[in-house]
């Protein structure tokens, strides 16, 4: 049998993705009420069928524009976007809620769910399926959902939501953090110090207490000692040596430091 190649995978996706392009636009009869067609709406939602929901949302919203089924029904349409993979109009959405109804009683989880847009942009099809490392990706999306989930929690801490952002938050920060450190060590290669030396100590004063600080300390003792820096090359041992001694970035330093 013969194996089906990746460019073939690909167009075969691409193929069914305009099969299923071609659904018919359904519609809502004149005379179902507002509950009628949120409740469509919500069945097309739960069984994922996401445009089916984002058609019925957009007429509910249309046809009877103020009360509270146009309020959730404009937050559900947002995830149901965010579902269908078009983050943008998700985001979009999701600020005109916040917007036009800034006392609702789902603020926390508008927060929530833009900063889960954000979290999840930007991976195309293909990362789904086959990891890359996080930290070489992009960090806007990543700085977006930082701040999102941030402020969930400082606004919001006893908010159900709060828990898992806290989680994310962790995971946001040290991937950040890595990705300046990865900045770093390719203005180190590039021999432009003063440049890496400034991303490391970045690292150092906004992501403390990630796994990124010693090796950011690492970087700013060889820039500066390169430099010729000595006083805060040795500045940023006594802290990589007071804090993480058994790192093995001591000796590398401390070893380069003697073959000059």
């Amino acid at each position: 049998m013969k194996k089906i190649t990746l460019p073939l995978l690909l167009m075969l996706s691409l193929s069914a993705c305009s099969i299923f392009g071609d659904k018919e636009e359904v519609k809502a009869d004149e005379n179902w009420t507002v509950e009628r067609i949120y409740a469509e709406a919500k069945a097309a939602l739960n069984i994922a069928d996401y445009r089916t929901a984002i058609e019925y949302y957009e007429q509910l919203e249309a046809r009877f524009p103020f009360g509270v089924y146009a309020q959730q029904a404009l937050l559900e349409s947002a995830y149901a976007h965010y579902k269908n993979d078009d983050p943008e109009t998700a985001i979009a959405t999701i600020d005109r809620f916040m917007r036009v109804y800034p006392l609702n009683e789902n603020i926390d989880y508008a927060l929530y769910l833009r900063g889960l847009v954000n979290f999840h942009k930007d991976v195309g099809i293909l990362e789904k399926y086959i990891p890359r490392d996080e930290s070489q990706r992009d960090p806007a999306s990543a700085e977006k959902a930082l701040a999102d989930f941030n402020t969930l929690i400082s606004r919001y801490p006893q908010s159900k939501y709060s828990d898992d952002a806290a989680q994310r938050v962790v995971y946001l920060r040290n991937r950040l953090a890595q990705h300046e450190i990865n900045v770093a060590n390719y203005y180190m290669r590039r021999t432009s110090y003063v440049a890496a030396a400034n991303r490391a100590r970045y690292v150092v004063e906004n992501y403390a207490r990630t796994p990124a600080v010693p090796e950011a300390l690492v970087i700013m003792a060889k820039a500066y000692k390169i430099m010729e820096m000595d006083d805060l090359s040795e500045d940023v041992m006594r802290v990589l040596e007071l804090n993480y001694p058994a790192h093995p970035g001591i000796a590398d330093v401390r070893r380069s430091i003697l073959e000059e």
